[in-house]
């Protein structure tokens, strides 16, 4: 973005922030006193006082102009705040010359004005301060002729004329009229502009409507109007002011206690309204947003910026902020008491801060304890941040504890806290036992079951500690005040947090209990058979001096396998389905039941074993698996397979292999024909295609 979208899109939020401002003060506004105060004073005699209904009229007109300032184009508004300064401009030209002709007749003197230096000082003022006026308003609008805005100027002209000063008075008068009817005829000409623009407004609008949908207008319209910046600007100034105000009528210094009351009580003060709420909401998920920006730059730097250049964080501490202040009816307090709940809900917004600071963090320290990355300064900000984590939500729960009593909504924050500590506790001894398998030689053994243990650990304490928070918020419903959204964040906190990760937890249990039973239900290899099968761990590539042999003939070590069946249930290499002790059981009560499913899922073993004597004349012939994954070690095919390797896939019939599948393969295999009864691809089940590449 260039240096003039930039200037522009600064614009486009400046010239708004008064249209949410005066939708604030509207608010504030109370017209009924108003109308009391106007008629205790001496406005009551003035006819555009004495109905109630003009003052309701102009509430309502300040809420349309205020709503037109929001949604007007960015030119249009630039137009309207220029005509808005050339007004103020042509009103300061006649307060200087109405400020001129009072003090001519306090000083009584119509001679020449040479003659009297008090009279020239008075008039050259004057003069300056109208010739600025005129030259600002011919430059805000645009235009050469400059005599338009030069009427106030006919006093001067007139004292320079020597004329009395009582005409003067009526000519400075005569100069308000006419200013009055040029502003009165520029509006005239003007006058279908508003129209004009809302029927082309209305127009775009029907067409984007049509076309696209409601949804993409409201998100034009968010987009363009940049609605996040606009109000935490908004609130920024509201809360500066506040600050300004505090301090401008304080003579005496503050001390740090008194501080800390004062920003509470601004920022209580500065949420009173729905207009400054959301200013406070859009404000605290920048804020968010800049701390996790900040905590990826400490971990990566420049490079967090590059990986991830939108980092759409901070909307979560935002919408919580919101949700809780509706639900404890933030607006409706008193200003103590407001700073009093706002504390408690900017505890809550600080501990989700810290927990999407993990979030961040857990998976950068873990892949820099896995990497062989040796650079100190990176692990030294890693595992500062980590120590930051563990220690600041311990001691923020220290400290609610001490200075509030205890409720639903403080026990939230000090399990959040406490559930924080224990993640970064499980993180880091993650971290130290990767670092501990890099400066070791030899693998530590496993390093995978601990790293599960120290997980589920951690999930068992967060599980127990969600159902302690769920326990207690049903308690204070049953025998406590009941509320309709207490219920809901209960229920979506029982449904999220307790049902949702119990469900998880006990998924990942019977996944892992299931591969242990498989892998101690499959056979261990002796040293003769790994001598014979001499290749290495299709999973680690590396030596086996220990494997288990799946039961479609694959070797591996028992950690590889059983980290792969943690993730699915199937062999490596030919992805045939591996089954635990007690799922062949269920399969073969199943089979027994019904003898054809047996027949055709078990095929005679006599035909097998002669194909296993023929392959051991012709060499260890490949299969599908081997050919298309991962080359088998020190195999030597026959001449005759090695110049059409891979260049047919032949299903042979099952019916055709139980009859003498010897006879056909040993027939495939030497001419390299196949015979057309010899195929029957329609009638093979997938558990008996056999393959031969050739």
């Amino acid at each position: 973005m260039g240096a003039k979208e930039k200037l522009e899109a600064m614009l486009n939020v400046a010239l708004r922030v008064p249209s949410i401002m005066l939708l604030d003060v509207l608010y504030r506004w109370d017209v009924s006193s108003f109308f009391q105060q106007i008629q205790r004073s001496s406005l009551n005699k003035n006819p555009l006082f004495q109905y109630k209904y003009l003052a309701l009229n102009m509430h309502y007109v300040g809420y349309i102009l205020s709503v037109v300032l929001l949604t007007l184009p960015r030119q249009h508004l630039a137009k309207l705040y220029l005509y808005f300064v050339a007004a103020l401009l042509l009103f300061a030209g006649h307060q200087i010359s109405r400020d001129y002709v009072r003090s001519e007749l306090e000083s009584g003197y119509e001679g020449p004005m040479h003659l009297e230096p008090l009279s020239m000082n008075r008039f050259i003022t004057a003069l300056v301060g109208q010739l600025v006026v005129c030259t600002l308003c011919s430059c805000v609008m645009k235009t050469k002729q400059i005599w338009l805005f030069s009427a106030h100027m006919l006093p001067l002209l007139a004292r320079l004329c020597l004329i009395p000063i009582e005409t003067i008075v009526v000519i400075n008068k005569f100069a308000m009229i006419f200013t009055g009817l040029e502003v009165l005829y520029f509006l005239a000409s003007n006058l279908l502009v508003p129209f004009n623009l809302a029927k082309s407004a209305y127009r775009e609008l029907a067409q984007v409507v049509e076309v696209y949908g409601l949804l993409a207008l409201g998100m034009s319209l968010w987009n363009q109007l940049v609605v996040p910046v606009l109000f935490m600007v908004f609130w920024l100034v509201l809360f500066a002011l506040q600050i300004y105000t505090y301090f401008s009528t304080r003579d005496q210094p503050t001390s740090r206690e008194r501080l800390l009351f004062l920003f509470l009580t601004s920022i209580a003060e500065c949420c009173s309204t729905p207009y400054s709420l959301l200013g406070l909401v859009f404000t605290v998920s920048f804020v968010a947003l800049g701390v996790l920006t900040l905590c990826k730059f400490y971990l990566q730097g420049y490079r967090a910026f590059m990986n991830d250049p939108a980092m759409n964080r901070g909307m979560t501490e935002g919408v919580t902020l919101l949700i809780l202040a509706v639900q404890t009816g933030l607006i409706e307090l008193q200003v103590v008491h407001r700073a009093f709940l706002l504390s408690i809900i900017l505890f809550i917004v600080v501990a989700s801060i810290l927990q999407s600071m993990l979030e961040i963090a857990d998976p950068i320290v873990l892949a820099l304890g896995a990497s062989r990355d040796k650079s100190l300064w990176k692990h030294f900000r890693a595992v500062s941040l980590c120590l930051f984590l563990l220690v600041f939500p311990s001691y923020m729960a220290y400290m609610i504890c001490q200075f509030f009593h205890m409720d639903f909504w403080l026990l939230i924050i000090i399990s959040s806290s406490i559930l924080t500590s224990l993640q970064v506790l499980g993180t880091l001894f993650v971290y130290v036992l990767f670092m501990i398998e890099e400066f070791r030689k030899e693998p530590v053994e496993n390093v995978d079951d601990a790293i599960y243990y120290v997980n589920g650990t951690y999930r068992l304490l967060e599980f127990l500690v969600a159902l302690c928070v769920v326990a207690y918020g049903v308690s204070e419903t049953v025998f406590g005040e009941w509320t309709v959204m207490g219920s809901m964040i209960i229920f979506i906190h029982s449904y999220y947090n307790v049902w949702l990760r119990a469900q998880l937890g006990w998924k990942s249990f019977l996944l892992r209990r299931d591969a242990v039973n498989k892998i101690k239900s499959l056979p261990v290899s002796t040293k003769e058979q790994l001598e014979q099968h001499n290749d290495i761990c299709s999973i680690c590539y590396q030596d086996m001096n220990s494997a288990v042999i799946t039961p479609c003939s694959h070797f591996f070590h028992p950690g590889c396998l059983k980290k792969w069946l943690y993730v699915q249930e199937t062999c490596p290499l030919c992805h045939c389905q591996l089954k635990s002790l007690s799922q062949q059981a269920v399969a073969e009560s199943g089979s027994s039941t019904n003898p054809v499913v047996e027949q055709s899922a078990n095929p005679p073993q006599e035909p097998l074993s002669a194909v296993a004597a023929t392959t051991e004349t012709l060499g260890t012939v490949p299969t599908c698996s081997a050919l298309e994954q991962e080359p088998t070690m020190d195999i030597e095919p026959a001449e005759s397979l090695v110049e059409r390797r891979g260049e047919l896939e032949v299903h042979v019939s099952q019916e055709e292999a139980n009859s003498n599948s010897n006879e056909v393969l040993q027939r495939i295999l030497t001419t390299g024909k196949v015979q057309p009864e010899d195929l029957n691809v329609k009638a093979l089940p997938p558990e008996s295609e056999v393959c031969a590449g050739i």
